[in-house]
């Protein structure tokens, strides 16, 4: 068998593929915003000494860093509904999956950036009368950020890849739109080819980035 990649012109990218481009990126960044944010609240409860925020937001991220993501992903689709009655859909389905999901590993690189700013920078929010609130969201959190930014960016690269587990419950994502184009031209071997061309020219590029990143986050330090 010959490969034969005349087919992939502008058009068929366009009609095939760049529907599932979009929804990836899209995917990504929801994930990622919501993922850091809640990830965010989680590190401050397991941080706050308190054991009735501590225990559940530990019990959080640890049962799901233990579970395969694909595995999540099927839950969500498949008990939700069952649960409120009606069908999410596909999209919505991934996209509140990968929220939670993500929010556990956030979670986990913020804790570690919180911590690895220095105690007097909190003891001095005190000693100017900060309360600890104040001193979490103007002296330590973007501290954190800074410190954890290329960490944060390198998972953002990974979820990203991870994105194409959604082609289990059938969502249109970018890995979708090549399998369509290549089912539409009897040519699967060539679009899964370029497909993982596109994804390593996308996730290269990234990491080049995240890494010009790390050397002026070194140089502020």
């Amino acid at each position: 068998m010959t490969l034969d990649f005349t087919f992939l012109t502008w058009d068929t990218l366009v009609n095939f593929v760049s529907k599932g481009l979009v929804f990836s990126i899209q995917l990504t960044l929801v994930a990622m915003i919501g993922g850091i944010v809640l990830g965010t609240l989680l590190a401050l409860m397991r941080l706050s000494g308190k054991k009735w925020l501590e225990l559940p937001a530990s019990l959080y991220v640890n049962l799901l860093r233990s579970v395969p993501l694909v595995m999540v992903i099927l839950w969500f689709f498949l008990l939700i509904p069952l649960l409120i009655g009606q069908p999410m859909g596909a999209e919505l389905s991934a996209i509140i999956t990968f929220t939670v999901f993500e929010a556990a590993y956030y979670s986990e690189i913020m804790r570690a950036g919180i911590q690895s700013v220095p105690k007097g920078q909190v003891y001095a929010g005190y000693a100017v009368g900060m309360t600890y609130r104040q001193t979490m969201q103007l002296v330590v959190l973007p501290q954190a950020f800074r410190n954890m930014l290329p960490v944060l960016m390198t998972q953002t690269i990974i979820l990203f890849q991870d994105t194409s587990l959604v082609y289990a419950i059938g969502a249109y994502d970018l890995l979708k739109g090549f399998e369509v184009a290549g089912k539409n031209f009897n040519r699967p071997v060539e679009t899964y080819l370029v497909a993982a061309v596109v994804y390593f020219i996308i996730c290269f590029s990234l990491s080049m980035l995240v890494r010009r990143l790390q050397k002026k986050i070194a140089i502020i330090r």
